[in-house]
């Protein structure tokens, strides 16, 4: 648990030196369970992130965009009401909870003066976000509503009195000293990095692993200089913020992890911090949750014309026996006077063969003799008329599977915002129906919105993560001389770089980005072709998304995070 009450304290610390008495001046929720607010503070603005969200629960300053919904939920018309242009005068922590508590100072209708708190409870899946009226300790609304029946202990719904969690009756780990440790520590039996977590309040098992492996398995007479040294440096504020990369799994805390053994990356502050770790995990959870049935639709569409694939090649095989057929026929019109009525098969002399060996040809018993042979001719017919038909219709298939592949890469890099433009695709191409909400106007169709990166050299780099995207891209917004990039034989998004001549490390920089927005994302040494886009078109009737293009170069990079967001812009 990296989020644990030590890191609540810090980030309180950093919260209250960036946002105290400063002035709430918008409020959004852009998802279900968060919040986003704008706070004028110290002649700047401060967007602040509050996150109830069962997984990613957090809080911390932000310089993320979000999408805001056209029309706000209740919670936040509410806490609009109440608290656009109120004065945040304090935010502290209930002892080392993680709770954190902003005490706002208001104006209600008539002008006069009130006083609210937002109450930010950061418990995983029972995260939430609680809107308090303080004089009376009544709580106005909470972004997740809990009943009685839920909690037995307290009521989280609207009118209740506020209420705080159990209290588990653990040591303030700031009161800690030496001697304190010692005598609450059973050196011979159980986990020492147990007893700390079940003896302190706030203490997670990271940063009790740390205090033990810091103080050394050969005398564990060592651990309490060792867990009060750690905790002097959370209350000295000498953190430093750290992403640790162990075993292919990300950790972050606000101190030095030694016990893991992995590469590090070092934040100057707690909210930096989490959002490079955050960075499209909450993202792409809710592009999960949204995009479920699409998947499905997708799977399905994918496996459907793969069956038909191997029906169409089993007609093809008896399309490509015709001539087989044709023999049959012929042979059977000149042995007509062998068969009877009912019988199954004829062995007869294939006079068209050099060797005139014999074959046998199966029959219809319940056909005449003549109707077996006609039967033939019918196969051969159908057959011949097929082949050409058939073959198309395999092309068809196999470009239909190439096509939904390419929609499935897209909706796994996808944002929220671009599921919709694929939604919109898929049934402006006839194969879902859009969902119509009662009483929901028609909106007017709006102009894609692509992301935008910055190589090192200061040159816009322009990426689609949609079909819709990438032709608006490539057709619309792209010059023809600009440098128009796309992974050789791997779906994937179009790049184009805003300059006539990029530097080598410009196209460098565009190829990785190409290769990170690809079904190769995860791979190494991904090729990548790039060209001027006047070599770039898009054959008629095709597909959108889908184009051809000519002398291009290629050039082999490997996808990397991190420089993805350095250059994003």
């Amino acid at each position: 648990m990296s989020f644990d009450g030590i890191f609540t304290y810090a980030m309180v610390g950093e919260l209250k030196e960036k946002l105290e008495s400063g002035r709430i001046t918008k409020i959004y929720q852009p998802y279900k369970n968060e919040l986003l607010l704008t706070i004028r503070s110290g002649r700047s603005n401060h967007k602040l992130l509050i996150s109830a969200h069962p997984s990613y629960a957090r809080i911390h300053l932000t310089e993320e965009s979000y999408d805001n919904p056209s029309e706000p939920p209740m919670f936040c018309m509410l806490l609009r009401k109440h608290l656009e242009g109120s004065i945040i005068t304090d935010i502290h922590q209930i002892g080392m909870d993680r709770i954190i508590v902003f005490d706002v100072k208001a104006r209600n209708e008539i002008g006069d003066v009130s006083y609210k708190q937002i109450i930010v409870e950061i418990m995983g899946r029972h995260s939430n976000i609680i809107f308090i009226d303080k004089e009376r300790g009544m709580i106005l609304d909470s972004i997740k509503h809990v009943s009685m029946s839920q909690n037995r202990h307290r009521s989280l719904t609207p009118g209740q009195p506020y209420v705080l969690p159990p209290e588990q009756n653990k040591i303030h780990p700031f009161e800690a000293t030496e001697d304190l440790v010692r005598s609450k520590i059973d050196y011979i039996g159980g986990k020492l990095d147990k007893q700390l977590v079940h003896t302190f309040a706030g203490i997670s098992p990271l940063f009790a692993k740390e205090a033990v492996y810091r103080a050394g398995l050969a005398n564990r007479q060592t651990l309490p200089p060792s867990f009060v040294n750690l905790i002097g440096e959370v209350k000295a504020g000498s953190l430093q913020p750290q992403i640790i990369t162990a075993d292919g799994k990300e950790i972050f805390y606000l101190l030095p992890l030694t016990h893991l053994k992995g590469e590090n990356k070092t934040f100057p502050t707690l909210s930096e911090l989490l959002d490079r770790y955050y960075f499209g995990k909450a993202s792409r959870d809710r592009v999960k949750q949204q995009a479920n049935d699409l998947e499905r639709f997708i799977a399905n569409e994918i496996e459907k014309n793969k069956k038909k694939i191997i029906k169409l090649e089993k007609t093809l095989v008896d399309a490509k026996n015709a001539e087989v057929f044709q023999l049959y026929g012929e042979l059977l019109t000149a042995n007509l006077h062998q068969i009877s009525r009912g019988d199954k098969e004829v062995e007869v002399l294939n006079y068209y063969s050099d060797d005139a060996e014999k074959i046998t040809i199966q029959l219809d018993p319940q056909r005449s003799p003549s109707g077996n042979a006609q039967r033939y001719f019918q196969k051969y017919q159908k057959a011949k008329n097929s082949l050409s038909i058939v073959e198309e219709q395999i092309s068809k298939a196999y470009a239909e599977i190439n096509y939904f592949n390419m929609i499935l890469q897209q909706v796994e890099t996808a944002s929220p915002k671009d599921i919709q433009e694929i939604r919109e695709e898929l049934a402006e191409e006839g194969y879902m129906k859009m969902k119509q909400k009662r009483n929901q106007k028609k909106s007017k169709p709006q102009k894609p919105v692509l992301e935008m990166y910055q190589s090192t050299d200061g040159t816009e780099i322009l990426v689609g993560k949609n079909n819709k995207q990438n032709d608006f891209l490539t057709n619309k917004v792209a010059r023809r001389d600009d440098v128009w990039l796309h992974t050789k034989d791997i779906p994937g998004s179009h790049v184009v770089i805003r300059s006539t001549e990029p530097t080598e490390e410009t196209i460098k920089e565009a190829a990785t980005i190409a290769a990170y927005f690809s079904k190769a994302r995860h791979s190494g040494s991904v090729p990548v072709d790039f060209t001027k886009v006047r070599n770039v078109k898009k054959p008629s009737g095709a597909k959108p998304g889908f184009v051809i293009y000519e002398q291009q170069q290629t050039i082999y990079v490997t996808p990397n995070e991190e420089m993805i967001i350095g250059l994003k812009k």
